[in-house]
């Protein structure tokens, strides 16, 4: 899947002559962590978000109580930057420029990596200089959550329902066929044999209970420990 399979489409943006108070409202009001910023010609400039918010002098969270080392140290410089960032009303102060975006081409994976490595919420989807959509946590979630509920759980063919089960395995490197038989009848997966970690049992048990056509697993796989000996049978 890519981006323009989960993206909200058409995105909210701002202007970056906005003002501050505009900027909240509209996230307060749509119940968004950050909002694209866009010039006159609705070309993408920034993105504004709830971290670019944390330090104000509103709330007292700007950075006045640093020591005067600390501030002296810094140069005039950053601290003119810093108060401009604690005290502007506008969205063009504040707005972060260099917005990290994606295509309606970018795979999921990708998308989901920068928001890992970023450690951002939400992702503008850019033609051009345009901001065509974004693409948010919330998207990923309702994705994941329509993949869930669509997929069939009974009146399958079970030879097709083994065969998938079993293409889906074959793809796993934690996968063995030795010591392990997996048989489906009624929609109903029977799972038997023995493994040497509880968590290849419960991997297998997953991969069953999520196959087209699975009505039900049953689980009756036994964990053979190699280093103590133990045995510990399914449920």
């Amino acid at each position: 899947m890519n981006a323009r399979d989960v993206m909200t489409r058409p995105a909210t943006t701002l202007r970056a002559d906005a003002s501050l108070g505009e900027a909240i409202e509209l996230m307060l009001g749509r119940g968004i962590s950050g909002v694209p910023i866009v010039d006159r010609y609705g070309r993408l400039v920034g993105v504004l978000t709830e971290g670019d918010l944390l330090r104000r002098v509103e709330v007292g969270t700007d950075d006045r109580h640093r020591s005067g080392w600390w501030t002296f140290l810094r140069g005039r410089g950053v601290n003119a930057g810093e108060y401009v960032r604690t005290h502007s009303r506008r969205v063009e102060d504040l707005m972060t420029r260099k917005a990290i975006t994606v295509t309606e081409g970018t795979p999921l994976e990708e998308v989901v990596e920068l928001m890992e490595r970023k450690r951002i919420k939400r992702l503008p989807v850019v033609q051009g200089d345009e901001v065509v959509g974004m693409v948010s946590r919330a998207d990923l979630l309702r994705a994941i959550g329509a993949e869930l509920s669509s997929v069939a759980r009974s009146g399958d063919d079970d030879a097709k329902t083994l065969g998938r089960l079993h293409a889906e395995l074959d793809q796993q490197p934690w996968f063995t066929a030795r010591d392990v038989s997996i048989s489906v009848k009624d929609g109903i997966v029977t799972l038997e044999g023995i493994v040497t970690d509880e968590r290849m049992r419960a991997a297998l048990r997953v991969a069953a209970e999520n196959v087209s056509g699975a009505i039900k697993v049953e689980d009756e796989i036994v964990v053979l420990e190699p280093n103590t000996g133990l045995v510990s049978a399914g449920v």
